[in-house]
């Protein structure tokens, strides 16, 4: 049987319209509702108004602590010639207490003095002075809330008070999440094998399902099967009010779900002109919206939130709230295809009081991304992308001042960056975002003022010295401070045992031995290029030498998972992923602080972290790192 490889390219708006106006004809945005008690309905939107039972107070009650008196008898009281009232005159109330019809007035009891079974008052009283009347707060049948009011702990209380036990709210719709893959597992174990998948698709987008309204029915894990697919669709499609199906969207050979929903129902949409998210679907099923998504995590979370998002609102009564923007300069070029609406994940910082948005990794696969991201920058279709400096709008994910107390850290990568960011934060207060831009990258960062410090570890070949040179080439009009955060050992990740019997960067010309290198411009990449030229090997013979990646322990987790032999990063890697290591260098990593674009503060916390006895604790804990310089200035440039 022949498949449907076909996939549009649909503008957003028009895809967005079709599936509005779909829903809209069959009727499915028209507002239900239900009858639940008060004690169920916090976070819920009324469907109709609220009118209390029951007046409150309900009596005449005493608004203060004192004593109940006609107001006519305490006229003539005064400091210097108070009344006096016997026990049949007044009567001792305290605060809500039942007040009598023969009384109309509260003397509060610090203008009361006693005296033999007396009650001497000192000042005059008006009638209803400290009485609350019937219904002061709210008169049986008055209305608490209007339709549409959602429904918080004050408004919980009001309805407790006015004797209401039951409301009529908006139905909150039931979104069922069919995962699918016959890759997918419920859980994560030690001894995976290659192909199989944690599912964390589907509990993402009931988090956000219930976030945005909406109630989540998530099925089981359904294998690549059309006709399992079908059925799962069969058998959530009574309950549900609203049906995603996780991956299949595509149009592979174990993509069904197009094909389903046309089967089962109508097909409107199938691939819009976003990136990430291409092949979402979208459709309706016995008069149910029906969501496609892509496999990918980034890719489903963007078309969830751009089709799935306003329809729940709009179902649960609410108005989909708009996120704040803000106008910044994007720190690096990004260019875009011209035929799609795309979608980037940003870090942002304020630098000098400009906003800097700083590009996230663009694989829809990495879900770490959206636990990083501050924000998200559209680029409309039509447009080629930014180049860097270019203005540009982004929608926040993160409140304004956290934006404004972030620290940005590019440059190269250790582990001591991750111990100073959680120190940063837990102990001060203070964000630090830290991208791993290779050394070079953060030399370039610096000069261009785009990130308040930079790790390095740049090995001066002539010298043996670490940075400095680099510093007074590249930086030298600029104000810097150096500042040791670690010493650490390099060597070659191998794996447990170490098989392949590698013993220093000789054997990596051994045409059976893959190397993991690192990006251009990172310190241990140069580290690298310094070795093989003191052995004079030429890079040509290593196999594998021009597979890249960003960080030691990307490179220590590809030989973890046999997607590699060795390659060149520092001990703590290996010895955390339960690798061997052979030491081939002991090398400087410093932190090179641009001074003028710190606060005071941000300075003083910033050193006071890498001096911590915390800090040293934690790095001596990791293995393979010395500390004798740990916050010594190495060195100060314009000082």
């Amino acid at each position: 049987m022949g498949r449907n490889v076909y996939i549009e390219n649909k503008p957003l708006e028009e895809a967005l319209e079709l599936f509005t106006r779909h829903l809209t004809e069959c009727g499915w945005l028209r507002l239900r509702h239900e009858e639940v008690d008060i004690m169920e309905c916090l976070g819920r939107r009324t469907f109709q108004p609220v009118y209390a039972r029951r007046s409150h107070p309900h009596y005449m009650a005493s608004a203060m602590d004192g004593i109940a008196v006609k107001a006519v008898s305490t006229y003539a009281a005064s400091e210097v010639n108070p009344v006096s009232l016997n026990q049949n005159q007044a009567l001792m109330v305290d605060t809500g207490d039942y007040v009598p019809p023969e009384y109309d007035a509260v003397v509060m009891i610090e203008d009361v003095n006693m005296r033999a079974g007396q009650y001497l008052i000192i000042r005059p009283a008006v009638p209803w002075q400290h009485v609350r009347s019937v219904g002061e707060d709210m008169v049986e049948q008055d209305m608490i809330v209007p339709s549409r009011t959602l429904i918080g702990p004050y408004e919980l209380a009001s309805f407790k008070t006015a004797s209401v036990e039951r409301i009529t709210v908006i139905k909150r719709p039931v979104v069922a999440i069919i995962p699918t893959g016959t890759e997918l597992v419920e859980h994560g174990y030690d001894d995976m094998p290659p192909g199989e998948i944690v599912e964390s698709n589907s509990r993402m987008l009931a988090a956000l399902c219930e976030q945005w309204g909406g109630v989540a029915l998530r099925h089981d894990i359904v294998v690549d099967d059309k006709e399992l697919i079908r059925q799962a669709v069969k058998e959530v499609e009574p309950r549900a009010d609203l049906i995603v199906i996780c991956s299949g969207s595509s149009a592979g050979r174990e993509d069904y779900t197009a094909s389903i929903v046309q089967e089962l129902g109508h097909l409107i949409v199938h691939g819009v002109a976003t990136r990430p998210g291409k092949p979402a679907i979208l459709g309706i099923i016995h008069r149910k919206p029906v969501i496609g998504v892509p496999g990918y995590p980034v890719s489903a979370q963007l078309i969830f939130s751009l089709f799935a998002q306003p329809i729940l609102y709009r179902r649960s009564g609410g108005e989909m709230p708009t996120p704040e923007t803000i106008q910044c300069q994007v720190a690096r070029k990004l260019p875009s295809h011209a035929g799609v609406d795309e979608y980037v994940n940003v870090n942002l910082a304020k630098i000098s009081d400009q906003y800097l948005a700083y590009p996230l990794n663009r694989g829809a696969g990495v879900t770490t991304m959206l636990v990083k991201s501050d924000g998200v920058l559209h680029i409309p279709r039509g447009n080629e992308g930014l180049e860097a400096g270019n203005s540009c709008r982004v929608a926040l994910n993160r409140p304004r001042p956290v934006i404004e107390n972030t620290l940005v850290c590019l440059g190269s990568h250790d582990l001591a960056i991750d111990v100073l960011i959680d120190i940063l934060q837990k102990d001060h207060g203070t964000r630090m975002i830290s991208t791993n831009v290779g050394s070079m990258g953060g030399i370039v960062s610096l000069s261009r003022g785009e990130t308040h410090c930079a790790g390095l570890h740049l090995l001066d070949y002539t010298s043996g010295d670490y940075n400095t040179s680099y510093l007074k080439k590249y930086l030298r009009q600029q104000k810097v401070l150096l500042v040791n955060l670690v010493k650490r050992d390099q060597g070659l990740v191998v794996q447990k045992g170490n098989p392949l019997l590698i013993n220093g960067v000789e054997d990596l010309v051994r045409p059976e031995v893959r190397y993991i290198n690192r990006q251009k411009g990172a310190g241990t990449r140069l580290l690298l290029d310094y070795l093989l030229q003191k052995h004079g090997i030429d890079s040509n013979q290593i196999n594998g030498y021009n597979r890249e990646e960003y960080s030691h322990l990307a490179v220590a987790a590809s030989i973890k998972n046999n997607a590699g032999d060795t390659g060149l990063a520092i001990y703590a890697s290996a010895r955390v992923l339960d690798l061997d290591f052979v030491p081939v260098a002991t090398e400087r990593y410093d932190l090179c602080i641009l001074p003028d674009l710190f606060t005071d503060h941000q300075l003083h916390i910033l050193l006071t972290a890498i001096n911590s006895d915390e800090f040293k604790q934690r790095m001596r804990a990791l293995g393979g790192y010395h500390l004798d310089q740990t916050g010594h200035i190495m060195w100060e440039g314009l000082q």
